[in-house]
């Protein structure tokens, strides 16, 4: 038995969840998100305990592989929709800028031109201050993914510490060459 599947996933108040034709469909405060599961797996929505409980048909090894997998992706949907993701990168650099224009986000990272990139329908882009990014939204893979996107542009160097890290990550400085004078 997977010890991920097996426990049940908590609906919080203010969340509505439906499951038809093996797409989960979540409505919370922030937000709606429709997520296909796999047609195998059965989910068994109880309101009144307000649980989702997910079980499988068989012992077989891919329906052990999808059981802890599905009530993974079920609690990402829920909480998605009642807390939403967010991720917040840093840019480093002199001359290092990021804005918002619309649905852009506009960056100038030390290249020859300025990097310009379409922000997805369902994502919330925010630039506090020039050097601060924050990608929120619903969906915790279309979160990660845009915030990796934008971080891809220009990673952050371990020389000189330039370029878009986020906020929690560690970039581990290294010497520069030392220069050795000759006898």
């Amino acid at each position: 038995m997977s010890r991920l599947g097996k426990i049940p996933v908590e609906i919080p108040d203010g969340v509505k969840l439906s499951y038809r034709d093996g797409v989960l469909t979540a409505e919370g405060p922030k937000g709606k998100m429709s997520q296909p599961l796999h047609p195998e797996m059965a989910i068994k929505i109880d309101a009144a305990a307000k649980k989702v409980v997910v079980t499988r048909p068989s012992e077989a090894r891919k329906h052990l592989e999808l059981h802890g997998l599905t009530r993974s992706l079920i609690a990402g949907a829920i909480k998605g929709v009642h807390l939403g993701y967010e991720k917040k990168l840093e840019v480093i650099g002199v001359g290092y800028t990021a804005k918002v224009t619309g649905k852009t986000l506009a960056m100038t990272l030390g290249f020859s031109h300025p990097i310009a990139m379409q922000i997805p329908d369902g994502l919330t882009v925010k630039t506090p201050t020039q050097t601060m990014i924050e990608v929120s939204g619903v969906d915790k893979r279309l979160v990660g993914q845009f915030a990796a996107d934008v971080r891809f542009n220009r990673p952050c160097e371990p020389y000189n510490s330039k370029g878009v890290k986020y906020t929690d990550e560690v970039v581990r400085r290294k010497a520069g060459k030392t220069f050795v004078t000759g006898a």
